[in-house]
């Protein structure tokens, strides 16, 4: 270990009682500070950790309760269980403004805890696999202290911190949390994957995520040309059509001749593909998921998942009822970015059933769901059973062409809730 960093006890003890803290998510997850925080917990009460997701550690436990209150600004597994407990909570935001809230003073941050790779010859760390919330997180936290890693890829774009900037470093050489949906597809997924490729343009800019759809709808745009890609995460599928010239980024006007991302989450291969690869740029989160600039990009598509939608279009995407699954994120950001670009296509791709059944397509929304997309701001719906655009149609049409992509076992009782509620 370099002398100019300290062991993870001695770092965190810049940490106190009552500290609203900044934990850097996804594969950045810093989760040896992390883990070796939770154990310095007998000193700590009602430190507030605040984040988006989590790879690879486990928030959850009832034990962390009176030390740490979780504070989530996007629900996953690592947290879902403390969120929807007396040990957390969560706040509902749009993922593009979640900076304000640290460079606002809105969440004053006492320490931001991030994972950075080492240090280059002109002395700058780069912020890696996750830029997005944590750019500002650092700009704004009175305290900055990071975990160095040389397995953390180095990104070009917002991503570079002085070393300066820290006030306690500590050096550690582990992988990067990974996840694949390479070999995750169904048949279903595969069907959704190619009606939302068939929707896809020549010159289109994409917006897309990780799981098995995105994937399957990468594996089907394979003779498109002169895509661009402006998302504010993506994972290995990307890879290919970057590779073979599919994804050039020539047409588009933001940016133009670069894959603009904001972070990424995939497998080792992920990240050494984006390694100190100039045509990859990890920007703020404010700026890649602002609407405005997204709707300067030609035909942008942004193609996004929900929970549930009803029969009038609209979309539940962040809660199971009252039950806080996940977060608003950036699905808004780039629905509504989509819908102001010329030629764009915002979508909204789900299977038609869940894994027990349940129709996706309903009626009305669970008690207490939570609204992500709006009836007024929802254009397309995609499932195994076809794809509707909605836009510009009335609440019976919305109903009867939803129906049509529901799974057939469904349908007969969503026609009877329709005839009930529009006669």
């Amino acid at each position: 270990m370099p002398a100019e960093y300290v062991s993870a006890e001695i770092a965190l003890q810049h940490i106190q009682s009552n500290h609203r803290v900044f934990v850097h998510g996804s594969a950045a997850t810093p989760v040896h500070l992390l883990q070796k925080l939770i154990e310095q917990k007998h000193r700590l009460s009602n430190v507030e950790l605040v984040s988006i997701s989590q790879q690879g550690i486990d928030l959850n436990s009832p034990e962390l309760a009176g030390h740490f209150f979780i504070n989530s600004l996007f629900v996953s597994e690592s947290n879902r269980k403390a969120v929807n407990s007396n040990r957390g909570d969560y706040v509902p935001v749009f993922l593009s403004e979640i900076p304000q809230l640290f460079t606002r003073q809105i969440l004053p941050l006492d320490v931001a805890m991030v994972h950075v790779s080492p240090p280059d010859k002109h002395g700058y760390c780069s912020l890696g696999t996750s830029v997005d919330i944590a750019r500002a997180a650092v700009d704004s936290a009175k305290i900055v202290i990071a975990q160095v890693n040389p397995q953390m890829p180095r990104l070009h774009g917002d991503a570079f911190v002085p070393f300066s900037k820290f006030s306690a470093a500590v050096w550690v050489n582990e992988a990067l949390p990974e996840i694949s949906y390479a070999d995750g597809g169904n048949e279903i997924n595969d069907k959704i994957g190619k009606q939302v490729a068939a929707l896809v343009e020549d010159g289109a800019t994409l917006q897309l995520g990780i799981g098995t759809i995105p994937d399957s709808v990468l594996k089907n745009l394979t003779n498109h040309k002169n895509l661009g890609l402006h998302t504010e995460m993506f994972s290995d599928g990307a890879i290919p059509l970057i590779e073979n010239g599919t994804i050039n980024n020539s047409l588009k006007r933001k940016v133009r001749g670069y894959c603009v991302t904001s972070f990424l989450m995939g497998t080792r291969k992920l990240y050494d593909f984006v390694d100190d690869n100039p045509i990859v740029r990890a920007l703020d989160i404010a700026y890649v998921n602002d609407p405005r600039i997204l709707s300067l990009n030609p035909k942008v598509t942004a193609i996004n998942s929900a929970i549930e939608v009803d029969l009038t279009g609209q979309v539940c995407s962040d809660s199971i009822g009252t039950y806080q699954y996940s977060g608003i994120g950036g699905q808004m950001d780039f629905i509504r970015g989509a819908a102001l670009s010329e030629g764009g296509k915002p979508i909204i791709a789900i299977p038609s059933i869940t894994a027990k059944g349940i129709s996706r397509i309903v009626p009305y929304l669970k008690e207490g769901a939570g609204v992500v997309t709006t009836r007024g701001h929802i254009h397309w719906v995609v499932t195994e059973y076809g794809a509707v655009n909605l836009f510009g149609m009335n609440m019976e049409q919305r109903a009867k062409a939803l129906i049509k992509l529901a799974h057939p076992n469904h349908r007969e009782e969503l026609e009877r809730k329709t005839v009930e509620r529009f006669g």
